[in-house]
Parts: structure tokens; C-alpha cells; sequence
């Protein structure tokens, strides 16, 4: 059988903000939700039972690091958290800042939008180094 390439094993999945062995944290390319994160796992697995239990105890720790992150470095009114691997089955998680005033709010950014969209600005370095910084501090505390 000829299975269809992974676009997530075959390209970085957007701008490279920290690599470890085991999962990489991407800044997504939309423009309509600056600070939109992925949290995607290096190794081709579709779904999440398919990690060992400590493996998906690393990329939830991942996750919940790189949501605190976002709101503690852009106020956001929500944070959107979702896995769902339908288009590109290789387990990912996506990490998405929302405002009230976004293109789809209060609807999934998949959605249909609901408004024109409003140009916002966020101190993407700053972003990134608070990124860095709280990765490299969850895998000092994962090598204790």
C-alpha cells in the first residue's frame, strides 16, 4: 500500500522555537492568531495511546508548559488546546491564544470566521525566548 507522505515527519511544521529528541515546539504560520503554537512529537505516531505512558507524560508536560507560557507572555482572554490528527495523522498538539475580538471567536479557529480579521501584534522574540527558557528549565527538571 502507498501511504501519503507525513507532512509533519518531512517538514519542521512551521518556524523551529525548541527541539529536544522527542518533540519539537513550532510557531505556526497564521497570520490571524499570532503566538499559535504546536507541540508535535519528532517520531510518526498516529495517536496518542500509542506513546508509552511516560512518553505522553513528557508531551503533556510539554503542552501545559507551552500554554502557561502564552498567556503569561500575552494576556490572551483563552487558550485553545486541541489534538485532532484528521488531516495529518502524526500527534500533535496545537496551542492557540484567543481574543474576544479574533476572527472566529468564540467559535474554533476552524470554524467559519465570524468577523473580518483584526490585525494584532505580539512581541514574537519575547515569545520565543519565554518559550525557550521554560523548555530548557521542564527538561532540567526531567534529567533530576
Amino acid at each position: 500500500m502507498n501511504e501519503t507522505p507525513c507532512s509533519l515527519c518531512e517538514f519542521t511544521g512551521g518556524e523551529l522555537v525548541w527541539k529536544s529528541a522527542l518533540y519539537r515546539v513550532i510557531l505556526a504560520d497564521e497570520p490571524d492568531y499570532p503566538g499559535f503554537c504546536r507541540v508535535i512529537w519528532n517520531e510518526h505516531i498516529a495517536e496518542m495511546t500509542d506513546l508509552p505512558p511516560l512518553e505522553r507524560q513528557i508531551l503533556m508536560a510539554v503542552v501545559w508548559a507551552v500554554e502557561e507560557t502564552i498567556r503569561a507572555t500575552l494576556s490572551p482572554d483563552k487558550i485553545n488546546v486541541a489534538s485532532l490528527g484528521n488531516a495529518v495523522p502524526h500527534v500533535h498538539w496545537h496551542v492557540i491564544p484567543r481574543w474576544r475580538d479574533d476572527r472566529h471567536f468564540p467559535a474554533p479557529v476552524w470554524a467559519a470566521p465570524a468577523r473580518e480579521a483584526k490585525p494584532r501584534t505580539i512581541d514574537l522574540a519575547q515569545l520565543k525566548a519565554a518559550l525557550a527558557s521554560k523548555l530548557l528549565m521542564l527538561e532540567s527538571i526531567a534529567k533530576d
